[in-house]
């Protein structure tokens, strides 16, 4: 499976994969794989955001986790700045994580409650040796300063914030050891719509004046339309379509894309649409049927997508899709 590769590429994953092993028995002898992830391939440009979607078990999750070496991947690679990140030992990752941070999805359940946020903040500057001892207390004030935060927060406690406060913190505590990456896992999920609308303009804000680059996770289309200038639409951990933002959202070619968009709400109820149902549920990532992995729930389903397998094509110039009937490469 391939996917586009531009110049300038911060982040290059190529055929990543990840699959936990199910144990049975008295003897946890090994039953067959939970495919989480099963070949993804993408790249992010510098300063550009790529959002990885999907329904619930998709396995965007893992493939973030994966990338960062949180969770260790069965194989493939990845590519950060040029560097080999899973040829790394523990030591040599460690110097390198503090260039590729994660956002988490619970905003509270994320941070010690036991910390302030002085403390917090001051624990990942004194783990990666960012600034000397002395200079922290000015370097807690101005990261606060850059996630909208006032200066008297940093001796309050976790519990004394709102939603979008905590996911601010979140934020600084991410920025504190000056990433190049950030991997947002689903940031605003938890977060009242309108508060959602203040982090996503914070996060771009942040994204222009320190040029981070984001792996953005995320289920709702309309959040990650909003923020994403890639997107690479996940099933059943592959990777199905992917391309620019501009080009997912207004010529989606995959059925499954199509599903996806057709179940956001509009804000005019008496807007016509086309309406995409799909049928069934989720197949067991355990035992994935053959051929085109969609192919029980495609209601567009030909023979050949049941037993012949399907890979990413380029349909239009950096627009990929992999489906038998709808991703034809321009002739």
């Amino acid at each position: 499976m391939s996917a586009p590769r531009g110049n300038g590429a911060l982040l290059v994953v190529k055929d990543l994969v990840k699959h936990f092993p199910v144990k049975k028995g008295v003897f946890a002898r090994a039953a067959g794989a939970v495919r989480a992830v099963d070949g993804v391939s993408f790249s992010i440009p510098r300063g550009k955001t790529l959002s990885l979607v999907g329904e619930s078990g998709s396995g965007k999750t893992t493939a973030g986790r994966s990338i960062l070496r949180l969770i260790e991947p069965t194989s493939g690679t990845v590519h950060f700045d040029g560097i080999d990140v899973t040829a790394l030992d523990r030591r040599a990752l460690r110097g390198l994580r503090k260039r590729m941070q994660l956002i988490f999805q619970d905003p509270y359940g994320s941070l010690n409650p036991r910390m302030t946020v002085r403390s917090v903040l001051g624990e990942a500057l004194a783990a990666h040796q960012v600034v000397p001892k002395g200079a922290r207390r000015d370097r807690v004030f101005k990261l606060l300063d850059l996630v909208g935060l006032p200066p008297e927060t940093a001796d309050r406690y976790p519990h004394e914030f709102s939603g979008g406060q905590r996911q601010r913190i979140g934020i600084a505590r991410a920025l504190a050891v000056e990433p190049d990456l950030i991997v947002a896992d689903e940031p605003v999920s938890a977060l009242d719509v309108s508060i959602q609308a203040q982090i996503l303009n914070l996060m771009k804000d942040l994204q222009q004046e320190l040029g981070l680059t984001y792996l953005f996770i995320g289920h709702n289309l309309g959040v990650v339309r909003h923020i994403s200038d890639l997107v690479a639409v996940m099933y059943l951990g592959r990777i199905v379509e992917i391309g620019p933002a501009a080009a997912i959202f207004d010529a989606p070619v995959h059925p499954y894309t199509k599903a996806l968009l057709a179940a956001v709400p509009v804000p005019a109820p008496d807007a016509k649409r086309q309406r995409s149902i799909l049928g069934g549920d989720v197949p067991s990532p355990i035992n994935p049927p053959p051929g085109c992995h969609f192919h029980p729930r495609c209601p567009d389903c030909q023979p050949a997508c049941r037993t012949r397998d399907t890979r990413l094509v380029q349909v239009v110039p950096g627009h990929y899709a992999a489906c038998h009937v709808h991703a034809r490469p321009p002739e």
